[in-house]
């Protein structure tokens, strides 16, 4: 009790400070609000830390208060980023930055506000005309010179967040020592008489179609099976932008590849930071896609295509054999790139074994069998784009790229962007489904195709919600009893390695012999690996209150007609393993 009184205090006083003059009224409102309310709960949510610039910047709810999305925390993060650029590139006669940002609630406003930072601090602006997709934010950014770009976005988070991504020069998201040197400026910054909110209107203009239409040109040269997208121009292709930023250029991309049948989900056209037809903008969940199968079932289309909010993650949907509409995981998304752009290399004679892929750690082990099988050196990184882009970095101009991708259905497929791109990979995928017709495939039989020459693998990923300051707690409670007592064996099969990447210790349980992985630096994720050559994956989330379970078990696919079968199986075996990890 004495330790809630305490927590209730410290928050008051924090509180307090926003009700002075220097903040504006509508922020002054609210935060009265809460102190004068009976129940405290929203007033410690709101102020018991400040929302933390991590390594990808900012992402939470929108509201007053210190752990809130509002122009005061944007407003900090800016200011600490601008002095950051000046100090690092003082050389430069006149510093330039990128701003974006995506449909959300808020969002034009706190891109605005950025924009009118960056001026003030005597940085050129580029700030984007209307939402844009995430990825060509980091399009833009290299094709302008430019040392830095912010985007407002929270990506497939639901309505209430909203977020702050911060780029370097290369229009990757920043790392080491970029982002802890970003981080020591923008905890720099402690009060609002700090930030230059006064702009420099000569400094910000105004891009639009003068990126699109390059971004896009570039995204057609992607291109590896032109005839066969002319020859399947009327397949048809149900797209749902879900609400989001895609309906600004994907419409365009497909347009642009050939293809002349692309069927909309009215609804999900309109741009809304609501997102009114969906509980959650994600096209990972079922649910998000359910507008878009109707339409398909209606019209008889065997796929439908899907973008998050921001464009950067795509969605897929496959019809299967008896007529039922599946939802292709991020790892078979991954998969059917990389096999695609491989098989593709290889029959155009382009691979000569200086050719590399990339994956997370969390991503399926098959997309390393398919590499391996065809010479091409499969790369894994920590989870998230910005890890892919250090590998691109530190092979430019020695192998060449052919794609990357992490099972949280994000790929890239050209190097001109340094973020995961779903414009690029929504226009590939329709040509992989062109391609695959040609063969009398439709892109379901081509996954089991692909099962069945490089074997089979199932994954699932279990998020476990604790939100607020005592879920936190919990989170880290679980990681550390997980390290402490590994389990023994999963779904019936010893767990033979586990790797640690938090000290960067692999150990063979049954060796004991410890080696040192070779990783840049290192991140909070265990993995155990099963007698079997099935992989779990715990980490908890950079940027939600959740952890995360990543699970990949093996099995035999004896022929194809087992497919469904082997995959029945195969989820039973995951049920089992999450039993034994104790989550529910």
């Amino acid at each position: 009790m004495q330790q809630n009184e305490d927590l209730i205090k410290v928050v008051t006083e924090r509180a307090q400070k926003w009700l002075d003059p220097k903040y504006d009224e509508e922020t002054r409102t609210e935060v009265k609000a809460m102190l004068d309310a009976d129940d405290k709960t929203n007033l410690i949510e709101a102020f018991y830390k400040d929302l933390e610039f991590g390594t990808g910047g900012l992402r939470g709810i929108m509201g007053a208060g210190t752990n809130r999305m509002n122009i005061y925390t944007v407003g900090a993060a800016t200011q600490g980023l601008a002095n950051y650029l000046k100090d690092v590139f003082k050389e430069e006669p006149q510093i330039s930055v990128v701003v974006g940002h995506d449909v959300r609630n808020n969002s034009r406003k706190f891109a605005e506000i950025v924009a009118d930072i960056f001026s003030a601090n005597g940085i050129k602006v580029y700030l984007f005309d209307a939402c844009r997709p995430t990825p060509e934010v980091s399009y833009a950014i290299r094709r302008l010179g430019c040392q830095s770009g912010v985007n407002i976005t929270a990506s497939h988070n639901p309505k209430e967040y909203n977020g702050y991504k911060a780029y370097w020069s290369d229009g990757a998201q920043m790392i080491a020592p970029h982002d802890v040197k970003t981080i020591e400026y923008v905890n720099a910054i402690t009060s609002v008489d700090q930030i230059k909110f006064t702009p420099n209107k000569d400094l910000i203009q105004i891009i639009g179609k003068d990126v699109d239409e390059p971004y896009l040109e570039d995204i057609l040269g992607l291109s590896l099976s032109p005839e066969a997208d002319k020859r399947h121009a009327d397949m048809k292709i149900v797209y749902t932008p879900i609400h989001g930023t895609g309906s600004m250029l994907i419409y365009d991309s497909l347009k642009k590849w050939g293809f002349e049948n692309i069927i909309h989900v009215p609804e999900q056209d309109v741009q809304s930071g609501d997102f009114p037809t969906v509980v959650s903008p994600n096209p990972e969940n079922s649910e998000a896609m359910s507008m878009g199968i109707a339409k398909a079932r209606e019209v008889g289309a065997s796929m439908v295509f899907a973008s998050d909010p921001d464009a950067d993650r795509i969605g897929l949907v496959v019809r299967d054999k008896s007529g039922n509409y599946q939802l292709v995981n991020g790892n078979q998304i991954v998969m059917l790139f990389l096999y695609y752009i491989i098989t593709r290399n290889a029959e155009l004679g382009r691979l000569n074994g200086n050719e590399y892929c990339v994956k997370t750690i969390v991503t399926t082990e098959t997309i390393k069998r398919i590499a391996e099988a065809n010479n091409v050196k499969c790369f894994d990184c920590f989870t998230g784009f910005k890890w892919i882009a250090d590998v691109m970095r530190n092979e430019e101009g020695r192998m060449r790229y052919l794609g990357g991708g992490e099972e949280s259905y994000g790929f890239l497929p050209e190097t001109f962007v340094r973020d995961k791109d779903a414009v690029s990979s929504i226009s590939l995928m329709a040509e992989i489904a062109a391609w695959a017709a040609d063969q009398n495939l439709d892109l379901y039989e081509l996954i089991i195709d692909i099962y069945m020459k490089y074997g089979f693998s199932r994954e699932r990923g279990v998020s476990v919600v604790r939100p607020g300051k005592s879920g936190a707690d919990e989170i880290v409670a679980m990681m550390k009893e997980f390290r402490a007592n590994p389990p023994k064996e999963l779904a019936g099969s010893p767990v033979v390695v586990v790797k640690d990447y938090a000290d960067l210790n692999c150990k063979d349980l049954r060796t004991g012999e410890v080696e040192k992985m070779n990783f840049p630096t290192t991140s909070n994720v265990l993995q155990f690996f099963t007698e079997r050559g099935d992989k779990v994956s715990i980490r908890p989330s950079g940027t939600e209150p959740k952890i995360k379970f990543y699970i990949e078990v093996r099995a035999d696919l004896p022929s194809k007609d087992k497919y469904e079968e082997t995959v029945a199986a195969a989820e039973h075996q995951i049920d089992q393993v999450l039993a034994d990890l104790g989550v529910k």
